[in-house]
């Protein structure tokens, strides 16, 4: 079995490069089967991976629930202990009772799908019209009763972020971020840093993007395929980044590496507290995703593709209010 490099998410230790399950289920159009998706899974734990996020909503086409759950808690039930897992809840209100009995609700559902008896990090997927100060407080007595370890908010700015970690401490926040999306690095990993808060960046490589496979010719699946709303996946888009794209070809020739590599090797050797999560449907691909935690950059080659991002325009944008 390979060992990928450890990081912490405040005191939970995770692989320096995770995984995002997503797309065994939802967002890449045609899913794979079940035994090749459970498959995929154990190969990157295998290959030292032992960080696995998932999420309650996570389905085709995101009708019903669960579905992405159930793979992920029969692929990992075994290795259960040598392994964290995230999972997210989506809160649309309460209803009667307190919000932490509703929370409570979701997590036993995702916990039975799970096959386990804790998660490791319990995040609220987005936010809802529920203060957060109410969530903060039902997730630290779900710490208390030992259901989760840890938890965290997705797709939030630095004050939302503020108000819940002056409630219960965060172990992460998940928010989009890659070399197309920048918007945390003003605030919000600082405050991660300065806070001993993980930072999980989901779609690091911009849904592809920056992976060099992607021309405006593409044709992206017709059902279920985020792909076809993603902001820098127009094709006027993708022809107007293909500057920042033969830039990272051009990195990634020099340092024997694949594009995809260098864009995560570059933010893991920009910020020590982030955590990247890239998601795939596709074997060989989620392998070589892991494998970025192994392209070591220099100082001064990192100053060099730092420079030369910073010198190139984006076209499109999601941001923390994208979807």
């Amino acid at each position: 079995m390979f060992v990928l490099e450890k990081r912490k998410l405040r005191d939970i230790e995770v692989s320096k490069v995770g995984m995002g399950c997503m797309a065994f289920s939802h967002g890449y159009g045609q899913i794979p089967s079940e035994n090749y998706s459970i498959e995929a899974i154990r190969n990157a734990y295998d290959h030292g991976c032992t960080f696995f996020d998932t999420a309650e909503v996570y389905s085709p086409n995101l009708s019903g629930i669960g579905h992405n759950e159930l793979i992920v808690g029969k692929a990992l039930e075994d290795v259960r202990e040598n392994v964290v897992i995230a999972t997210k809840l989506m809160l649309h209100g309460f209803g009667i009772g307190s919000v932490y009995k509703t929370i409570r609700s979701h997590l036993e559902g995702s916990l039975n799908r799970l096959r386990t008896d804790y998660v490791d990090i319990y995040y609220l997927h987005r936010m809802s019209g529920v203060p957060v100060e109410k969530v903060a407080e039902a997730m630290g007595k779900l710490i208390d009763d030992g259901l989760i370890r840890g938890w965290g908010l997705s797709q939030v700015d630095v004050d939302v972020i503020d108000r819940a970690q002056n409630v219960t401490p965060l172990a992460a926040i998940q928010n989009i971020y890659s070399m197309v999306e920048r918007d945390s690095e003003r605030e919000i990993i600082p405050y991660c840093m300065e806070n001993n808060i993980g930072f999980v960046p989901f779609s690091p490589i911009a849904s592809g993007l920056l992976s060099g496979k992607i021309t405006p010719q593409t044709q992206f699946e017709r059902n279920d395929d985020v792909r076809n709303w993603v902001p820098q996946l127009s094709r006027s888009n993708i022809a107007g980044n293909q500057p920042i794209v033969e830039m990272l070809k051009s990195f990634a020739e020099k340092k024997k590496a694949t594009p995809a590599q260098i864009s995560l090797a570059w933010m893991l050797h920009k910020y020590p507290n982030v955590v990247p999560i890239p998601g795939s449907k596709n074997k060989e691909r989620i392998i070589e995703n892991l494998d970025s935690a192994n392209v070591e950059l220099t100082d001064t080659e990192f100053t060099e593709l730092e420079e030369a991002l910073n010198g190139l325009k984006v076209y499109g944008h999601r941001g923390l209010g994208g979807f």
